[in-house]
């Protein structure tokens, strides 16, 4: 079985959680996608989800925005996790302060390739471009026993190709940021109006609803809506725009947030439909 959750979702912090259940004597393999949190803060978060530092098997990181990375070297410096990121995220790391070259030589840094799927523990990794203002920003189709899981937040627009890879999916997480004509009367600058609206930005709900209505393989039984905007959005209108892109489908969907999350959500074999778990 494959199940997720996350540990915060939103512009101050984000941290996603993939394990992939073990029917034999091995031990689970839990992938953290993200950490923008402190590390107090993020075993905090695990403990809540029944889960200690010392179980994640690697971090994942799609790019290298400080709400994605912050926490990310200091945990993993603190528990020896390694940590997997493309050539461009950790070059931006790099120059931005947020890890050293001597962390290189601590042998936790695992150099991906956007588009090369990789294996991570008991988890096929598949990570695919997507439009972002970031050095070399990805996000990832995750398969376990037949079952896939998909992740796309930090995207400014949709393309065919993440369309593609969406659509392979049995639970989904897939940005809702914000609300157009809320960003447009914000009181942000006109420099961040731009960004977070721009191709290169955030996921709008209507960009988001129309990948939905695109995701038409059968697949997909789950959806979460992710990175809300506190200032730009609201949850009740993301509700009720998914709730009509989905109307008449067998697909349920849930809204993460930041304090909070989502508790675990669990992915079984085409046939099940997927369910929310309690954590241990």
């Amino acid at each position: 079985m494959l199940k997720l959750a996350s540990l915060g979702s939103g512009s101050e912090g984000n941290s996603w959680l993939f394990v992939a259940e073990s029917a034999s004597a091995q031990p689970d393999t839990c992938v953290m996608v993200d950490c923008g949190f402190a590390v107090k803060e993020t075993v905090l978060r695990l403990n809540r989800r029944g889960l200690t530092p010392e179980q994640v098997t690697g971090i994942v990181v799609t790019h290298e925005h400080d709400d994605h990375i912050g926490g990310v070297f200091k945990f993993s410096r603190k528990f020896g996790t390694p940590v997997y990121l493309t050539h461009g995220t950790w070059r931006a790391a790099l120059r931005s302060k947020l890890s050293t070259a001597d962390y290189m030589d601590t042998g936790l840094v695992r150099l991906i390739d956007t588009g090369a799927m990789f294996p991570l523990g008991a988890l096929q990794i598949h990570p695919f471009p997507v439009p972002h203002d970031a050095a070399e920003p990805v996000q990832l189709l995750l398969q376990h026993g037949g079952v896939q899981a998909a992740i796309l937040t930090d995207c400014g627009s949709s393309t065919p190709h993440l369309v593609g890879m969406l659509n392979q999916a049995d639970v989904l997480v897939l940005e809702s940021n914000h609300c157009p004509q809320r960003l447009q009367r914000s009181a942000y600058p006109e420099s961040l109006k731009r960004r977070v609206g721009g191709d290169y930005g955030h996921l709008s709900n209507e960009v988001a609803c129309q990948i939905l209505t695109k995701l038409d393989s059968g697949r997909l039984k789950h959806v979460i809506a992710a990175h809300l905007s506190k200032n730009t959005n609201c949850p009740d209108l993301v509700h009720s725009m998914w709730a009509q892109a989905l109307n008449g489908r067998s697909v349920t969907f849930q809204i993460a947030c930041q304090e909070e999350g989502v508790n675990w959500v669990a992915c079984h074999l085409a046939g099940s439909a997927a369910q929310g778990l309690q954590a241990a």
